[in-house]
């Protein structure tokens, strides 16, 4: 069995996550409800749970600035939110999940089988670490992003990153330093996650760097040559896109 605080400030919502535990995920079971961060983080501390379910935005305190005071970190986190693309793009970034209100059952079973089974990770609280970071960042972009591979997960700077391409459903990762990650998402996956202010997609199998470009060679749709010295084909329907991210 498996321990669980819920931090929810909306005592229906505490009471419809409760109830949806006992009746789908009998290895639950909650140990405390907390309407506020002050009260989460006192009986984090006191009863040192399995799985934490926390509501993103809460009066006074909200679910970040909580865990930012937190001495103890070691549990899985699930976050529940009404949806707001920041809080959204800043747990994504961090391989953290989350659902958003109101959530079907199938959702909130798939988010606890998948802390369980991850659950003796190493990089649990990395994963945690580099929330907090892009948290502590605001409406900054984030500077690093989780990379799952097989061993786990790499944290990658992203101004490292010179460009990314599709193969089928994998998304090769070309680094600052030689080195390339083959990743098990699909470019759409990518280009979802990363801000639109450092990335842009210009053909169906490449995502792009924008600041990794060396030199624009004109043409149907052109060649962008990055500064590693690959030759990209921009595609002729993403030309003035293109054009518009570097400012021409």
């Amino acid at each position: 069995m498996l321990t669980a605080i819920i931090i929810d400030d909306e005592s229906s919502s505490r009471n419809a996550l409760r109830q949806k535990l006992i009746n789908h995920c009998a290895d639950i079971v909650v140990i405390a409800e907390c309407e506020n961060g002050e009260q989460g983080i006192k009986n984090i501390e006191e009863k040192n749970p399995d799985i934490i379910f926390l509501d993103v935005e809460m009066p006074r305190m909200n679910g970040f600035t909580m865990l930012q005071q937190l001495h103890n970190r070691n549990f899985e986190l699930i976050f529940i939110t009404a949806y707001d693309h920041y809080a959204i793009k800043a747990i994504k970034f961090s391989a953290l999940d989350y659902l958003v209100k109101p959530f079907e059952v199938a959702d909130l079973k798939s988010a606890v089988e998948k802390v369980v089974q991850r659950r003796n990770e190493v990089h649990r609280n990395d994963r945690l670490e580099l929330l907090l970071q892009n948290f502590m960042l605001e409406k900054k972009e984030q500077q690093r992003i989780a990379i799952p591979s097989m061993e786990g997960l790499q944290f990658v700077n992203m101004n490292d990153i010179i460009y990314l391409e599709a193969q089928s459903n994998y998304t090769i990762i070309f680094l600052n330093n030689s080195h390339k990650l083959t990743v098990s998402k699909t470019l759409k996956d990518f280009e979802e996650l990363l801000p639109v202010t450092i990335f842009i997609r210009i053909h169906h199998s490449y995502i792009i760097n924008k600041n990794a470009v060396e030199k624009y060679i004109k043409g149907d749709g052109g060649h962008v040559i990055m500064k590693n010295g690959i030759t990209l084909d921009v595609a002729r329907r993403k030309k003035e896109e293109f054009m518009k991210a570097i400012g021409y």
